[in-house]
C-alpha cells in the first residue's frame, strides 16, 4: 500500500507507452485525480489525439501547454549562443527542452492546487534528473512521483503486457518500439538493435527528419543564415521568428542529410548509452554561428568562451538549468555576442557543410594585415622582438639545464631517442 495520499497529481504526459501505463497505475495505487499535461515543444503529429486518449485512460483533465516559443528563445538560442555541445557531439536536443517543460508542469500544478508531479522517466536515464531538478528549483513544496523507480514493471515488454491486460490502447509494438524523443530541435532513437554498438543503424527505416546521404540530392545546395547578436533571424534573406526559422532549416538540412549523429554518450547516472540523433536545422545553426564567431570575436574571448561552453553543456545535460552558475554564464555569453552579427553562406552536399562565405560589419579579419602580398601596415621585423620575449622563459630554462644535472639527463634521453630512431 502507498503510504502517502494525494488529492491531485499532475502527470507529464506524452501519450507514449510509459505515460499510458502510468495514468492507470496512479489511479490504481493512489486513487487521485490525474491531470495530464502535454507540453508542445514541436512534436507536431505526435500531439494529435492526446487529449482524447488521456481522458479515456483515466485523466480527469488535459492541458496542452504551448511552450514552443519559450523553448526556442529561453533554451535553444541561449545554448546555441554559448556554443554548448555535450561531449563535442550532442546538440542537447532532449536536455534543452526539459527545464522549459518542468516550468510548465509547475505552473499548472500550482494553478490546479496539485500535491505532486509525476513523470515517466526511467531510473536509468538522464531525464529523471532534469525534470526533478527543475521541479525542485521552482516548487520545492511539491512531491515528485517516479513510477519506474517503484513499481513492479521492469521492462518495456512488461509495460506492454500491462497495457494489454488493462486494455490501454498503444501505437507501438514489441518489434518497433524504439524509445524516441521528438521536438522542434531534434529526434532521438534508442533501444532495440541500437543497444549493440555492433549494429549499423537502419537509417532508411528509422530516419524521419533527415534522409540518408545515399538518398540526398546529387547536386549541392546553398543556404544563407543571418544572425543578430548571436541569434539567428533570417534564412536566405527572409526574416523569420525563431520557431519558423528552425523548421525551415530542418527541412533544408534534412533534405541534404545534414545532422545525423550516431553516438555513444556518458549518461549522468554513470552508464554509457547509444542513440541516433537527427538535428538538421540545429547542426546548420551551430556550424554557421561558429563561423561567424571566428571573424567577430577576439582571440582571448573566443578561446575562453570555448572552454566555458563545455561547462555550459554539462549544466544543461545534467539538468542544472535553474542555477546561479547558469545565469552567470548566460550573462558572459550575452556580452560576447554583441558583435556576432552577420551572414554565413553554407554549401550542403550529402551530409557535408562547407563554408561558402562569411560577412559581418564587426569583422576583425583584416585582409590588409593577413595578405601574403605587399602591405604597408605590418613590419615583419617586429616579429623578431616578439619572439625573443615570447621565448625568453625557454632560453632561461635551457641555460639552467646546461649547467646542471638536468641537462645531463636531457642529453641521455636525446641519445636514447636517436638510437631508437636508428634502430
Amino acid at each position: 500500500m502507498t503510504e502517502k495520499t494525494y488529492k491531485k497529481i499532475v502527470l507529464a504526459y506524452s501519450g507514449g507507452l510509459d505515460t499510458s501505463v502510468i495514468i492507470h497505475w496512479l489511479k490504481e495505487h493512489y486513487g487521485s485525480e490525474i491531470i495530464a499535461v502535454t507540453a508542445n515543444v514541436g512534436q507536431e503529429d505526435e500531439l494529435i489525439g492526446l487529449e482524447e486518449k488521456a481522458l479515456k485512460t483515466g485523466a480527469s483533465k488535459f492541458y496542452l501547454a504551448d511552450i514552443e516559443e519559450a523553448f526556442v528563445y529561453d533554451s535553444i538560442f541561449p545554448t546555441l549562443k554559448a556554443g554548448a555541445i555535450y561531449e563535442n557531439k550532442y546538440l542537447l536536443g532532449t536536455a534543452t527542452a526539459r527545464p522549459i517543460i518542468s516550468k510548465a508542469l509547475v505552473n499548472i500544478a500550482k494553478q490546479e492546487g496539485a500535491d505532486a508531479i509525476c513523470h515517466g522517466c526511467t531510473g536509468k536515464g538522464n531525464d529523471q534528473v532534469r525534470f526533478e531538478m527543475g521541479i525542485k528549483a521552482l516548487a520545492p513544496e511539491l512531491d515528485i512521483i517516479a513510477p519506474w523507480r517503484t513499481w513492479e514493471i521492469s521492462s518495456r515488454d512488461e509495460a506492454i503486457d500491462y497495457c494489454e491486460k488493462h486494455q490501454i490502447p498503444l501505437k507501438v509494438s514489441r518489434e518497433t518500439s524504439y524509445s524516441k524523443d521528438k521536438n522542434l530541435w531534434h529526434l532521438s532513437h534508442e533501444g532495440l538493435d541500437l543497444e549493440s554498438p555492433l549494429n549499423e543503424p537502419k537509417y532508411d527505416s528509422i530516419l524521419e527528419m533527415c534522409v540518408s546521404p545515399e538518398q540526398a540530392p546529387d547536386q549541392a545546395a546553398y543556404v544563407s543564415i543571418t544572425f543578430e547578436q548571436g541569434v539567428p533571424v533570417a534564412v536566405d534573406g527572409e526574416e523569420m521568428d525563431g520557431v519558423t526559422l528552425i523548421k525551415t532549416l530542418n527541412a533544408i538540412g534534412g533534405e541534404h542529410a545534414v545532422g545525423i549523429l550516431d553516438m555513444i554518450e556518458n549518461r549522468l547516472v554513470g552508464m554509457k548509452s547509444r542513440g541516433v540523433y537527427e538535428t538538421p536545422g540545429g547542426t546548420l545553426l551551430y556550424f554557421a554561428h561558429e563561423q561567424l564567431e571566428m571573424i567577430t570575436l577576439d582571440k582571448e574571448t573566443m578561446q575562453h568562451k570555448q572552454e566555458l561552453a563545455q561547462k555550459y553543456a554539462k549544466l544543461i545535460y545534467n539538468g542544472q538549468y535553474f542555477t546561479p552558475l547558469k545565469q552567470a554564464l548566460d550573462a558572459f555569453v550575452d556580452e560576447t555576442q554583441k558583435t556576432v552579427t552577420g551572414t554565413v553562406k553554407l554549401k550542403l552536399y550529402k551530409g557535408n557543410m562547407i563554408v561558402s562565405s562569411v560577412d559581418s560589419p564587426y569583422s576583425l579579419y583584416s585582409e590588409a594585415f593577413a595578405t601574403f602580398e605587399n602591405d604597408e601596415v605590418y613590419d615583419q621585423n617586429d616579429a623578431k622582438g616578439f619572439i625573443n620575449l615570447f621565448g625568453l622563459s625557454s632560453v632561461i630554462q635551457a641555460e639552467m639545464q646546461q649547467k646542471t644535472q638536468f641537462g645531463k639527463l636531457a642529453d641521455q634521453v636525446s641519445v636514447y631517442s636517436q638510437e631508437g630512431m636508428q634502430a
